[in-house]
């Protein structure tokens, strides 16, 4: 078993009641104590910055920013002789997941199960499988499994396996284990005919989406919100209102489901989407009044009645949010921000702009990126880019998007050198945001300006500078909220939803 194990390309460790020695585990464990203790011995530094004294492990790995610090973390706290419980791990590994830190997360659960300080269950091979899925790829994932104990091959690992092989898009295998699943009594919850559905709705066949349904309902198997969610979303998406409405009134039938404004926020969006504004506004009106307190939900009413172009509603809205809300976060400005821009209101975002500068607490640049992308949209770039450089001197250091967004408006206007210019600030602030990838057709752009000037030396440094960063071929966005890289673009919001429902 450990020599198939070691033939995987995935560092994992099935376990029943007692650890399985993988020499693999060890070495990448043992590789991580190796590179911690020489960064204590030269360096002498800690690895958990100002919460190296917390009496909390979760609080200990929280703010932890390296990946491979996550382990030594781990072994300082066994060191001084503290104990670990499965709880406090499992906290871990859900707070990890939840920030999209999945391989932080997996390095957590290795340690849990190579370590065997504590008992690794049926449910953490479930986490452990599905984030090797994540990391490495749905092959590593299905070696781990097909390397399990027969007793660990349970509903929890073989709904973990199916959740890899739908988020790979993989049909076939997907249609083969979910059989394998009914066969043996494993396809008896919502979540893995919801599995089903999304793996029907992500390849573009919508028409089998509502047939899952059935097929639930006629096993047995009771619908929750997310089943109708999905079946409605593709119902709009083939434009098909009249099933919509039929599941809906379904689903308000139903005493076992709660219809919340998600599902009304649903409903609105598909019919903003078909110009049917009469029938948006009855849901939109259906969604409000089960708001509540629900910032998020007032931010998917904001953005809708901006998609409808009714300012009006949508600063009473907002000033209703306030109210209720007590609180606002960079979130909030983003949504009411990119409404205002939407209608071209640039003075209003203005306002708003300010009185979010004068209250928020870290400044994040995808705030003022939105009215960024207003001024130039509008040719106002000169105007964006004096509001930029206005920003860094109050000592602020902006992001590459930042800067990226201000070049591609000059690219607009055709004014290439101010293009390359601003180019050359987001390369020299890369570090602020790892993640950034500028347009590949800004950097085509002005590399080929660079050669029709015949500018060797320019275009070889901006060539070199660019080494460091990987332009993948995909349209990458430089901003995130509800913006697109340049320009305020039309959102599905039933996607993010349905997104954000699935990884609850």
């Amino acid at each position: 078993m450990l020599s198939t194990l070691n033939h995987c390309h995935c560092s994992t460790t099935p376990q029943s009641s007692k650890p399985i020695n993988s020499s693999m585990n060890f070495a990448i464990l043992n590789k991580s104590i190796i590179s911690y203790n020489f960064l204590q011995r030269v360096f002498a530094i800690r690895v958990y910055c100002s919460n190296s004294k917390s009496n909390n492990l979760f609080s200990r790995i929280s703010p932890v920013r390296k990946a491979g610090l996550v382990v030594p973390v781990l072994d300082q706290w066994v060191d001084e002789g503290r104990k670990v419980n499965s709880f406090e791990l499992q906290r871990i590994i859900r707070d990890l997941r939840s920030r999209k830190l999945f391989s932080r997360a997996l390095q957590v659960s290795e340690w849990m199960s190579v370590r065997g300080l504590c008992p690794f269950k049926s449910g953490d091979c479930a986490v452990h499988l599905d984030l090797i899925g994540v990391v490495h790829g749905w092959e590593a994932a299905e070696c781990y499994f097909n390397n399990l104990t027969d007793e660990q091959k349970n509903d929890k690992t073989f709904g973990a396996l199916f959740n890899c092989y739908i988020r790979e898009g993989l049909v076939e295998k997907s249609l083969a284990h979910f059989q394998k699943m009914k066969e043996l009594g494993f396809a008896y919850s919502s979540l893995v005919y919801n599995n089903l559905m999304c793996l029907y709705r992500n390849t573009g066949q919508l028409e089998r989406v509502s047939d899952v349904l059935s097929e639930m309902k006629e096993n047995g198997v009771t619908p929750n919100n997310f089943s109708y969610r999905v079946c409605i979303n593709c119902c709009g998406e083939r434009a098909d209102f009249s099933g919509m409405e039929k599941l809906l009134e379904e689903m308000e039938s139903q005493p076992f489901v709660s219809v919340d404004w998600i599902t009304y926020s649903m409903m609105a969006n598909v019919y903003i989407k078909a110009k049917f504004k009469e029938k948006a506004l009855i849901f939109l009106k259906k969604l409000e009044d089960k708001l509540h307190k629900d910032a998020i939900g007032y931010n998917h009413l904001i953005s809708h009645y901006g998609n409808l172009g009714n300012k009006e509603e949508m600063l009473r809205l907002w000033g209703v949010h306030k109210v209720v809300c007590k609180k606002q976060i960079n979130r909030d400005y983003i949504t009411i921000l990119g409404s205002l821009v939407k209608l071209d209101d640039l003075e209003a975002a203005e306002t708003v702009l300010k009185e979010w500068e004068s209250s928020c607490r870290t400044y994040d640049f995808k705030v003022p990126n939105i009215l960024l992308i207003g001024y130039c949209q509008k040719g106002l770039v000169d105007k964006a880019e004096t509001m930029l450089q206005d920003i860094v001197k109050k000592g602020k250091t902006p992001i590459p998007n930042s800067w990226a967004i201000i070049a591609a408006g000059y690219l607009n206007i055709d004014k290439m050198e101010k293009a390359f210019e601003c180019m050359k600030e987001a390369i020299a602030v890369r570090e602020q945001n790892p993640g950034w990838r500028p347009k590949p057709h800004l950097v085509l752009s002005i590399s080929k300006w660079l050669g029709d000037q015949q500018d060797v030396r320019e275009l070889e440094a901006f060539r070199s500078s660019l080494k460091t960063i990987v332009t993948g071929n995909k349209d990458v966005h430089d901003t995130s909220g509800n913006t697109e890289a340049f320009g305020i673009g039309e959102e599905n919001e039933n996607e993010k939803i349905l997104i954000y429902e699935q990884s609850k």
